[in-house]
């Protein structure tokens, strides 16, 4: 059975019912819900992970450090090892 095109009008103008703007408000209150809950877990993870790379940030300069003192005490080595080297040589070339 098909509607006359002035009751299909009247249908369109009609306002929302009282149940239909219950049922809108009810999913845009889910919705802001889930969106609240997506955002504090969102807030903890870049919390995490800020901590996480805050370790990461203080291993890698712990780790710069040890490399600088391992370099500084591998140079006063070879330094060491040169001056024990141009000795010999100065003896071996005072002996002829």
């Amino acid at each position: 059975m098909a509607t006359s095109p002035s009751q299909s009008d009247a249908l369109i103008d009609q306002p929302p019912s009282l149940e239909s703007d219950s049922q809108l408000s009810s999913v845009v209150y889910d919705m802001s819900q889930q969106v609240q809950m997506a955002m504090t877990n969102m807030l903890k993870m870049i919390s995490e992970v800020d901590q996480n790379s805050a370790g990461i940030m203080e291993e890698i300069d712990k780790c710069k450090n040890s490399v600088l003192e391992k370099k500084k005490l591998l140079e006063e080595e070879k330094e060491q090892f040169q001056n024990a080297a141009y000795a010999v040589l100065e003896m071996l070339n005072n002996r002829n």
